[in-house]
């Protein structure tokens, strides 16, 4: 018998009848042989409604008791999910995510799994029931609730198909897979069949929705095979799978955007050791994420350092650093929003040239202007104004003629 993690999405169970949906399809799979662990999000809209509700209560609430709150969202749907189960004549066993075993650090709102102790999920497997685990949250090792942060399902979900050493973990969503690009932008978007952890990892945190990039980490560093499918139909969906010799033919496998950016310069900062680690510990000190960096050449002793982070995290990231300008003897701090990333992803970059080239005269045929750019072996992020970011998937997703599959040479 193979064993399955099957995770849900807040889409996916959305409301009742699409509760009943899942049950069926979850009962379906383990009738074919399989035993089933199965993963979900709270119902779509719910989160949002729980932190608006907190929001109207108090100005400030604690993260301590968010993660309290905000866990009753996962727990709801589990509840229900094993209802419809057994309405529907098969047997299915609900966890919260400590009766899982999933241990976190303390950190609340943003947590890091530090261990899965997955007794009950195999003693109940044996038992011949579907289990199903409330996703996006946790228990440390004092006893406190604790959730992941957004998208903390498919962490969970990649988790404990490692620790139960699942055979395959599908994640259910709204779409059919990963695609060239997000077709809201680009209609003519084609879905992927295969993708490295690395371009999926890639694709996650340059933007795409798909996944979460903390749970593609997970998976490649403990070799989870995963596939992004969708709930709604019975299409086959994107395979995440280890790098083959085959796909470094492929040059280019996808077109990522990020909206909601931001961008911060500190100018005048002066050009001696240990000022931009003053910064950037500072920020990490705040939790801010930083993602793009880049810093000038020094003149007459002094540089700027610019970087992008999300713009949810500019007030916190300018509260931060105020202090931290004047402590290293910097002239000024300014940010900006309305910015965005596009990213072209491909593993066959490594061993092709031409590729930048190509990205930059199509985006300086459209007239759009690049204000930053990134590199890696696999990936090329330029960040542009917001306003431009749809014109400017389109044109690259054509100048790479991905609507007709991966760029390849």
């Amino acid at each position: 018998m193979s064993l399955l993690v099957q995770k849900y999405g807040g889409t996916s169970v959305g409301n009742p009848e699409r509760i009943r949906n899942v049950a069926r399809r979850v009962i379906e799979t383990q009738r074919a042989g399989h035993g089933v662990v199965t993963v979900v999000s709270a119902m779509s809209g719910v989160t949002d409604g729980l932190i608006q509700l907190a929001h109207e209560v108090s100005p400030s609430p604690s993260e301590r008791e968010m993660d309290v709150l905000l866990a009753t969202g996962e727990q709801t749907t589990i509840a229900l999910l094993a209802m419809a189960i057994d309405a529907l004549g098969a047997r299915a066993v609900s966890l919260t995510g400590a009766q899982a075993g999933i241990v976190t650090d303390g950190v609340h709102t943003r947590a890091k799994i530090a261990n899965i102790t997955p007794k009950q999920i195999l003693h109940h497997l044996d038992d011949g029931a579907v289990v199903i685990v409330a996703g996006f949250q946790g228990q440390t090792m004092a006893g406190q609730v604790t959730t992941l942060g957004r998208g903390g399902s498919d962490l969970t979900a990649i988790a404990i198909a490692a620790a139960i050493g699942a055979d395959l973990c599908q994640i259910f969503t709204d779409v059919d897979g990963v695609y060239t690009c997000d077709p809201r932008l680009v209609p003519n978007a084609r879905r992927l069949d295969e993708l490295s952890y690395e371009e999926m990892l890639e694709m996650a945190s340059l933007g795409s929705k798909v996944m979460q990039s903390r749970s593609v980490e997970f998976a490649k560093k403990f070799g989870v095979k995963f596939e992004v499918r969708s709930s709604f139909n019975e299409n086959p969906g994107t395979m995440i799978i280890d790098e083959t010799p085959s796909m470094e033919n492929v040059v280019i496998r996808g077109i990522s955007v990020e909206k909601s950016q931001a961008k911060v310069t500190i100018t005048g900062v002066p050009d001696r050791p240990g000022a931009a680690a003053q910064v950037f510990s500072a920020l990490s000190a705040a939790h801010v994420v930083i993602d793009m960096i880049v810093q000038n050449v020094s003149v007459h002793g002094t540089t700027d350092i610019s970087f992008t982070l999300n713009r949810a995290d500019l007030p916190a990231a300018e509260a931060t650093l105020r202090p931290v300008v004047d402590a290293v003897g910097a002239a000024a701090l300014n940010s900006r929003e309305g910015i965005a990333k596009l990213s072209v992803v491909g593993i066959g970059m490594r061993s092709h040239s031409g590729v930048a080239a190509r990205l930059f005269e199509c985006l300086g045929r459209g007239g759009i202007n690049i204000q930053m750019i990134s590199t890696s072996e696999i990936k090329i992020a330029v960040i542009i104004d917001e306003a431009s970011v749809q014109a400017a998937a389109k044109l690259t997703h054509a100048s790479f003629g991905l609507e007709h599959g991966p760029y390849t040479v």
